[in-house]
């Protein structure tokens, strides 16, 4: 369990961050901007929560929000030599596994879609998609750390993001209850 009696500690001062196991890293490190990248896509997650009411779609956002806590104590956690499951909290297969079916079942009551789809239409699709657009970015980040240090280190934190921003997409697409503001390519140009 966390306890924290003391907000700030000013050993941050000097442009330095603690990691998981203690060690100590620039706050620039491809590491710190991947976990903080996840901590800011948590955030855009919260201003969707907030529209949704009380409803199906807010719980299993907390439950991603949960999720993104984990993923972000993954990053922030070097991997060992001969570490064990559970030595560290480590995102699971079975968390992606989770987002997969929910992706499935919200998909599956949704209309083929004919065209590329705008960000907005509700206000709650309009946060849905700017929360996605986050998470990609938060996916790149994270591939940007794989491919600086650790390389395998992050394969289920990138497939988990990966699978959330489809999640978000297929929410965003639900929450406009089959009104989308489709793409039309070139639609808005003057004839020449």
């Amino acid at each position: 369990m966390v306890k924290l009696t003391k907000i700030y500690t000013r050993t941050g001062d000097g442009g330095e961050t603690g990691l998981g196991d203690g060690s100590r890293v620039a706050k620039t490190d491809p590491r710190v901007e991947a976990y903080g990248t996840v901590d800011e896509a948590n955030a855009s997650i919260g201003l969707a929560v907030v529209a949704c009411g009380d409803t199906e779609m807010r719980e299993l956002l907390v439950v991603v929000q949960n999720d993104l806590f984990d993923v972000g104590a993954d990053l922030c956690t070097p991997i060992t030599p001969g570490e064990h499951v559970g030595d560290a909290l480590r995102v699971t297969g079975t968390q992606t596994e989770r987002l997969e079916s929910a992706i499935d079942h919200v998909n599956a009551e949704l209309e083929s879609l004919t065209s590329f789809v705008l960000p907005g239409g509700t206000e709650l699709a309009a946060r849905l998609h700017v929360a996605r657009t986050v998470v990609r970015r938060a996916e790149r980040r994270v591939i940007e750390f794989a491919e600086s240090s650790e390389g395998a280190a992050a394969a289920e934190p990138i497939r988990y993001l990966n699978r959330l921003s489809d999640l978000l997409f297929v929410l965003a697409r639900a929450a406009n209850e089959g009104e989308d503001v489709l793409w039309v390519p070139g639609g808005e140009r003057k004839s020449e």
